[in-house]
């Protein structure tokens, strides 16, 4: 398949293309940093874009079969318009040149909810201050850009991973529609979900959640390794 990947030069992105690549696929990275981007392959194209510009969005799109959005910003107190924006520039773009299938990265913390292994600490103090505080313009636009995604008339798949982290390889993962009572999501899960969902349409117009098993960091790591590394 012809496949946009936005979001391409984050974390996630990265890995995604990377397992589209090996494939067999053909695969047009969209980053608005194309010099950093570190991968290079015959059937790659690197595109310069900022998906809240319309006519690069749709560029990026013309002459593809499939778009996977892995697109990602860091908390800010100020608004943040980044997913919806981008969601409607590529939704647009997509009807404009009859590409159905759109997978786009969202997030668990858009319907936050006590986890059964979260404990006090987790369930009441840590989920709480950054759903609704740290993270609240971020997931105020996730939610904005979810409801853009289910409005459309193309074959979506919005997907929701919980505290993402860092494995060498995929593992065997589980898909679960809606809510997964499940903390943690390995970015190498998350890639491999969404490249394996464009052949196949079990999950066509619905909100999934991945869950990683093998390997879970605890608490206090995720938050060394992933949280206060960010900073």
């Amino acid at each position: 398949m012809r496949i946009a990947v936005f979001g391409a030069n984050g974390p996630t992105g990265r890995l995604l293309t990377g397992q589209a690549l090996a494939a067999g696929h053909h695969v047009t990275a969209v980053t608005r940093h194309p010099d950093s981007f570190p991968l290079r392959h015959d059937r790659l194209d690197v595109v310069r874009a900022d998906v809240t510009d319309p006519a690069a969005v749709d560029g990026a799109v013309a002459e593809r079969d499939a778009v996977l959005s892995t697109l990602g910003v860091p908390p800010a107190k100020q608004p943040i318009h980044t997913y919806s924006r981008g969601a409607a520039n590529i939704v647009a773009a997509m009807r404009r040149h009859r590409v159905r299938r759109l997978a786009v990265v969202s997030s668990s913390g858009v319907d936050p909810r006590p986890y059964s292994d979260g404990g006090f600490l987790f369930n009441r103090m840590l989920l709480p201050y950054v759903t609704r505080v740290l993270g609240k313009t971020l997931y105020d636009d996730m939610r904005r850009m979810e409801a853009l995604v289910r409005e459309s008339d193309l074959d979506w798949t919005i997907v929701r991973p919980s505290g993402l982290y860092h494995l060498p390889a995929a593992t065997d993962y589980t898909v679960v529609e809606g809510h997964a009572d499940a903390r943690f999501t390995a970015r190498a899960d998350l890639a491999a979900s969404m490249l394996a969902m464009l052949a196949d349409d079990r999950h066509v117009r619905s909100t999934v959640s991945v869950v990683t098993t093998a390997d879970n960091p605890t608490l206090p790591q995720w938050i060394r390794r992933e949280a206060l590394a960010k900073r």
